[in-house]
């Protein structure tokens, strides 16, 4: 048994983008998915180890917390402004470490409950 094609809709439209959104990450070359989730691993890694790190050598937690806000905005906005609408390998794993960092970061808030 075959099945007709879909009707070229609206609502197939919007199907078709929102499945290439979300499937997008999956294309490309081993490298490019390797590396970023390479990327993402070391920030998260990162993320928590150099918080511990800083609250142990400097103790004041919001001065921890600003530089690595301030760090954190400072990537954002670069890339926004060097960045169009392809991001490179380089900016794709900026973003990734980026990610892990704020993850383990909000990871660690809940763990210490505030």
């Amino acid at each position: 048994m075959t099945r007709l094609p879909l009707q070229r809709t609206r609502l197939d439209g919007v199907q078709r983008r929102l499945g290439t959104q979300l499937l997008g990450g999956f294309r490309g070359s081993w490298r490019r998915r390797s590396l970023s989730v390479l990327a993402l691993l070391l920030g998260f890694y990162a993320g928590e180890n150099l918080t511990a790190l800083w609250l142990e050598q400097v103790g004041m937690r919001p001065v921890v917390v600003l530089v690595m806000v301030l760090g954190l905005e400072l990537l954002v906005r670069l890339r926004t402004r060097f960045v169009g609408e392809r991001p490179t390998l380089a900016w794709l794993m900026a973003d990734n470490l980026r990610l892990g960092v704020v993850y383990a970061v909000v990871l660690e808030a809940f763990k210490l409950g505030s």
